[in-house]
């Protein structure tokens, strides 16, 4: 007797070729959205590094791939909230980075359950980041 298969998220969304191109556009519209230039700011000028460690992030939240996530792989525990507490993260930052990540998201993937499964704990996620009024 075989056991059931469990989806991941990660495979669920399509695997690494999703993850890597929410990531992607997700940074591209904080860079390029009149209305994220608060969540922009609080980022570094050039946006390689922290689009590489949310993409390490994501995919480890996602599920995927087997083993042990890349993220803790290459830098230890997460501790999203102290990692960022250097940055004021306020409700106007809080909002425009789910903004990004909300458009993001439904453009890169596609059924609206997965996107629904996915934007309800990440939106908890970035309510816990807030850092500042």
């Amino acid at each position: 007797m075989t056991e059931p298969k469990t989806t991941t998220l990660y495979e669920a969304i399509g695997g690494d070729p999703i993850v890597r191109a929410l990531t992607q556009r997700f940074y591209a519209l904080m860079d390029s959205l009149p209305e994220a230039a608060r969540c922009r700011a609080i980022h570094p000028p050039d946006l390689t590094g922290s689009e590489e460690k949310f993409y390490e992030y994501l995919t480890g939240w996602l599920g995927g791939p087997p083993g042990p996530p890349i993220y803790v792989q290459k830098r230890g525990h997460p501790m999203l909230r102290r990692r960022h507490f250097i940055a004021g993260i306020g409700p106007a930052e809080r909002d425009e980075w789910l903004l990004c990540f909300t458009r993001a998201l439904e453009e890169t993937v596609l059924d609206p359950d997965l996107r629904g499964i996915i934007l309800e704990p990440i939106t908890r996620l970035a309510d816990h980041m807030q850092n500042k009024e």
